[in-house]
């Protein structure tokens, strides 16, 4: 055997060698990778178990149990909790005021900001100057707001029956019933400037084509509005539905602060306005039945699941996409290949 074949084994051993070293540098690369993507999504994993996950495990194991939050001899009672959140009177009616409250607000609030959206959308003077003013009220807290609103409709003090006293009318009282729940309904529509920001960038993304086109046809600015705009901002205002119910179902601190309402006085609060939530505040703070409350709370999260999949199912057919990939997928194919 001649030399030079003995020596094409090792050059094949160093051949294969050598090209195991990129494989070695691509598993490393891959695991530099891995390690770099969960240190970056780290923080957050760590706080969705911590700040999310665990709370809502602990407030489910809660609603077997006759917690008060305070007794470290805790008992299981079971569905005892539940069964009694459906044959409870206070809180079906909470439940019940909470609808109403929702089927009222959250219209009108969508209605407004599109009516606002349209008004600052028009080619005006100092339209900025509009926008930014409509706008402002939603960036006040919470807190602030109700506190504003809280002062404004005081009976004795407030500026509004101030205005009444310069008309020569009786001053009303409007933190109790049945003047509460629009002072509230009051409230949640000072707000609305999110709905119009929301709206007006929908406004904008409506192409001019379209509208000029209807124009040329002979439609007049209401059909315009109606068969054109309105179609075309319907996955807009399909988002403002569902954000705005999920928000109105969980209605809470705005109420407590206005109205007075406190852990030692929660009846204090006017009865139309005694909404799911403060019904989950008052069995929790002033009855300590943490157990209850947490029971209240997975079935509210029950309703706003169910009520979310009614909207969705109610809203086939009503709500117009402009680009839709199954039907662009499923469309004839013409000659040449192209759709």
């Amino acid at each position: 055997m001649s030399t030079s074949q003995l020596s094409r084994p090792v050059r094949g051993v160093r051949a294969t060698a050598g090209a195991g070293r990129p494989a070695r540098r691509r598993a490393s690369l891959r695991v530099r990778r891995a390690w770099a993507f969960y240190m970056f999504v780290g923080p957050w994993i760590l706080g969705y178990l911590t700040l999310t996950a665990f709370p809502l495990g602990y407030a489910l194991w809660l609603s077997f149990t006759n917690s008060d939050g305070l007794s470290p001899h805790t008992k299981f009672v079971g569905l005892a909790n539940y069964r009694e959140v459906f044959a409870d009177p206070d809180t079906l009616a909470a439940l019940e005021r909470t609808g109403v409250f929702t089927a009222i607000t959250v219209p009108l609030s969508i209605v407004a900001g599109l009516l606002l959206a349209v008004l600052v959308n028009q080619p005006i003077r100092a339209r900025g100057v509009f926008r930014t003013l409509l706008y402002l009220p939603a960036v006040v807290p919470p807190v602030g707001a109700a506190l504003t609103f809280k002062m404004i409709f005081d009976r004795d003090s407030g500026s509004a029956n101030g205005v009444l006293d310069l008309l020569g009318v009786n001053g009303v009282p409007w933190l109790v019933d049945p003047y509460a729940r629009w002072v509230l309904i009051t409230l949640t529509l000072w707000g609305v400037g999110n709905v119009m920001i929301i709206s007006l960038a929908g406004l904008q993304d409506v192409p001019r084509e379209i509208l000029e086109a209807a124009r040329m046809d002979g439609a007049s600015a209401w059909q315009t509005f109606t068969r054109i705009t309105v179609p075309l901002l319907s996955p807009v205002l399909f988002f403002q539905v569902i954000t705005g119910v999920i928000a109105a179902l969980q209605s809470f601190a705005p109420l407590l602060i206005s109205l007075n309402a406190t852990p030692a006085g929660v009846t204090s609060v006017p009865q139309d306005n005694y909404l799911y939530m403060i019904h989950v505040f008052a069995q929790t703070f002033a009855n300590g039945r943490y157990g209850y409350a947490s029971a209240l709370l997975w079935v509210l999260f029950a309703v706003i699941v169910a009520v979310t999949f009614l909207v969705f199912r109610l809203s086939r057919g009503a709500v117009f996409y402009s680009s839709e990939p199954d039907q662009a997928k499923n469309a004839p194919r013409t000659i040449g290949g192209t759709r």
